[in-house]
Order: C-alpha cells, then structure tokens, then sequence
C-alpha cells in the first residue's frame, strides 16, 4: 500500500499534468466567423473573412492604426520623393517567412511584382501607377511611379503590401491559396472548406513577444445565432460581427464580454449596370429606377430592426461625418411617392429584378425589410439566398442583377470608392464605367493635399449618386463577444482581429 509520502507525490504529478494540459489548452483560441474565408492568396483574396485571417497569417509593409493613420510592420519607415512619383522602403531587420526563408527586399519585390502582373491578381488597379520595383539594398526597396499616388501608403497596408515566401509561391503557383507561406504571427496548418481554418504560433516570428495564442482556429458558422450558442457552450472563444439583437444576452452573461468599436465598414447593394445578360433589366439599364429604388428604401428603419440603431446610416463610401463625407449629399429620406413618380417617368411602374443575399439570418432579414419596402412603389423584388463565397463568385462574374455586399473599408478615400465606381476597379462587378468620375478619381489620387481632395471627392459623390451603380446602406459599429477568459483585445476601425496582446486564461 502507497505511503502517505508516496500518493502525495502521486498527487503532485497529476496535478502537475491537468496544470500542463490546462496550460496548453490556455493557449488555443477559436473565432466564429460568419462567413467562409475565399482563397487564402492575398493576390486572389476579396472576402472580408479572408482579410480576417490575413491579420494572423500575413503581416503587411505598413499597418494601420487605432485613429485610422498609419504605423510600421514589416517595413520600419518610408519617404516620398520626386514630388511624390518615388516612395522609399525601409525594410525591418531579420524577418523571415514561415518556411525560413528571408523577407528581403528581392522578397519585397516578388511580392509587388506578382500583384502588378500575374493575370489572377486582384491587386492589379491598387498598384496600376507603380512603374517599377527597384531593390536598392537587401533592406531598402524603391517603388518608381508612373504619377504620384497619395493611396498608395494605405494600398501597402492591407493585401498587396502583404508578403508570401517567393520559394512557396513559385513551388505552388496560383494553388498557394491552398497552403500560404507569409511572415504572420501564425502558421498555415490546415483548411477544411466550410468547417476550419487551423494556425499554429510561428515560433521565429518577428514580433513573438506580444504573441501568447499557440493555436488559432477560425470556424465560419453564417448563423449568427448557432454562432452564440457556440461561444456560450465554451466551444468557441470568440466571435466577430456579433448579431446586434444578441447584445443583451452578452452582456447579461458573466462568462462572456461584449467589446464594441468604431468601423470604416460599409454595406452596399451593387447592381449589375453592364455586365452581360443579368443586366438587361429596368434596375440595370435605368439611373431613374435606381434613384426611384434609393428612394424607396428608410435606412434608419433598417438600422433600428436589424441593428438595435447601433450602425451609422449612410449613402457615401466615406463614414457621415468624417473628413471627405460630403454634407452636401445627405442621406435622402425615404419617399415612397417621388419613387413611384420616377418609375412612371421611367415607364416601368413595376420594374421586376432578382436581390441576392448571403446565406447569414441578418442578410436575409436586411433582403425581406428591403423586398417589402420596395415592394411599396412598385418594386417587384425576388430574394435568392446563397453561400457566401457562392455569392462573391457570382458577383464577380456578372451573375447577378442587385447582390448585397460588405466592404471592410480602407484609412484612405481612394480605396472606399475606387474599388466600387472605377472603370477597372476590381469590386466593379457590374461593368459601371463614367469617364469623368475616373478623371475626378484620377486627380485625387495625385494629390496629398487634404483641402484639394476632399473637393474633388465631393465632385465624385455627385457623379455617383446621381447614377447609383451601388447603393451604399450604412456604416457598421464592429461587434464582437469574448468568452471572460480571454482578454487584451483591441477593436480597430478596420475590423480585424489583432491577436498581439491577446490572452487566454481560465474559464470561469
């Protein structure tokens, strides 16, 4: 029989265990996202799922910071020069990617190179002034344009400034979505479409101090509700866009934490204008219609039954009230008279066309509150609800007559509204084209005069609203629900989930 010293020993050891498997369980973190991730490439990627993983994959040249301006990451300073036709990198010293190999500047030129010309880049128009690359040292990179191009910091700080090992993207090739190499805090472990995306903490990061997550999975689960459920039954540990109406039973549950804060993010209704056979439809050939269907829509009343009144209404790619936000164009009331005048004007009084929306609980309630108010003027509104990478692929084939979508939202104006109403933008899914607004956008672009930019954006906005290729809804409060234990999270208007800071401890 076991002395007394003995089964204290014994008790010892196992309680040395449980501390060790509670410790590494500690270190996990699983996030709910509300929707799938697309290609994990970040010269493929468009979704807002994806960019939420980028934040721990692929760190960036330059990030963002919490007031919208700008900050180092993987390069530690830069300058203007030649009346702002040359920008100069600075590279930060020892990075390496997650394979071992160096983040250099012949790294930093591959990177920009393949998102200037590799036929599946969608980084193409946000580098498109960029003329060359030039690798002046292993730690300095100078990027020769064509013109000067004040959006090109804020360019450099979300996917084409994001770095992948030039050894895994010339091994994959265009499939390095289905394993990405970059210099993150995290590692690519594994993907399984529609279940999980797994990372592990990469051990020779840059940054490894204010990293204390070992295992990171994102799980995307469209219902906001089975999201909750899940977060509360301790099988995730955070979610992001939490559901607005949810926000009571957060905050009424001592194991959980609500953490709210502001967001650039948008919401738009994109119509097909020009972009095949989907187009040929009242709403897609007529501004009049368009203009008659803005008309027919209350923003506010959409903001207080899906959003308990906690997003910002708006109609501009700008957030109301921010610096390039027009005051001249106003959020228009909802008038269902005039829209119905328009129409008749239009000779369609009971134009017909297809909404697509996202498979989620909210999507689809924003789809049938605008479905029934349209539906008042005459609209004839018929609801298709899809997957959401179904839809963004749809979307950006011109598979769509009006589809619903969310833009994440940039620091700088240019990538608000370029992506959208540009000619080439790479948002511009339904083919619009207004020669004069690329001109407008075009001058804005060579300015970093804030007085001279904010006037011609005002000029853009009267250009866009007038032939609503989009109609943007409002701006997004970011939402998110933390389990008690996990803490040191900060929101940032972007929405993305930083992890530097972050903790996990004990479960209450």
């Amino acid at each position: 029989m076991a002395s007394i010293a003995q089964r204290a020993a014994l008790a010892s050891c196992l309680l040395a265990l449980l501390g060790g498997v509670t410790a590494a369980h500690a270190a996990d973190l699983r996030i709910g996202l509300r929707a799938d991730p697309d290609v994990l490439d970040p010269a493929q990627g468009t979704s807002v799922a994806g960019r939420m993983v980028f934040a721990a994959l692929c760190d960036k040249l330059i990030d963002t910071t919490k007031d919208g301006g700008f900050r180092p990451q993987l390069a530690t300073a830069w300058d203007w020069s030649d009346a702002g036709k040359t920008l100069t990198l600075t590279l930060r010293d020892g990075v390496t990617f997650q394979d071992g190999e160096p983040m250099d500047a012949e790294a930093v030129k591959f990177n920009l190179e393949r998102y200037r010309s590799d036929p599946i880049s969608k980084r193409k128009s946000e580098l498109k002034p960029v003329d060359s690359v030039e690798v002046v040292d292993p730690a300095t990179v100078r990027l020769h344009l064509s013109e000067a191009y004040a959006p090109l910091i804020g360019v450099l700080a979300d996917r084409a400034g994001m770095m992948m090992s030039p050894k895994a993207v010339k091994a994959a090739g265009e499939k390095i979505g289905d394993h990405p190499v970059c210099a993150g805090p995290f590692a690519f472990v594994s993907r399984v479409a529609q279940d999980s995306i797994k990372l592990e903490r990469f051990a020779d990061y840059w940054d490894k101090d204010a990293i204390s997550i070992d295992h990171l999975s994102y799980l995307p689960i469209p219902d906001d509700t089975v999201r909750l459920v899940n977060l509360r039954s301790g099988d995730l540990d955070m979610i992001e866009r939490l559901s607005a109406p949810d926000i009571p039973a957060v905050k009424g549950d001592a194991n959980l934490t609500f953490v709210e804060g502001p967001s650039i993010a948008y919401d738009l209704l994109s119509i097909n204008v020009a972009n095949g056979a989907q187009a040929d439809n009242p709403l897609g050939t007529s501004a009049k219609v368009r203009q008659a269907f803005e008309l027919s829509l209350d923003r506010e009343a959409l903001n207080q039954v899906v959003y308990e009144g906690l997003f910002k209404p708006s109609n501009q790619h700008e957030m109301p009230g921010s610096t390039y936000w027009d005051d001249a164009h106003p959020v228009p009331a909802r008038d269902v008279e005039k829209a119905k005048a328009l129409l008749a004007e239009a000779g369609t009084p009971s134009p017909s066309f297809t909404l697509t929306v996202a498979n989620s609980p909210v999507s689809q309630q924003v789809g049938q509150l605008i479905q029934a108010m349209a539906g008042e003027a005459g609209f004839d509104v018929k609801l298709q609800t899809v997957e959401s990478a179904t839809l963004a692929a749809d979307s950006s084939k011109g598979n769509y007559q009006a589809t619903m979508a969310i833009w994440s939202g940039r620091p700088d104006p240019d990538a608000n509204v370029s992506p959208w109403a540009a000619c080439d933008g790479f948002l511009n899914w339904g083919h619009y084209c207004n020669k004069d607004l690329d001109a407008i956008l075009a001058k804005a672009r060579q300015s970093t005069d804030e007085a001279e930019r904010k006037s011609l954006y005002d000029k853009a906005v009267d250009i866009y609203l007038t032939d609503l290729p989009h109609i943007i809804l409002y701006h997004y409060t970011s939402l998110y629900a933390l389990r008690s234990a996990v803490t040191g999270f900060v929101p940032y208007p972007d929405g993305l989930v930083r992890l530097q800071g972050v903790k996990v401890g004990a479960a209450n």
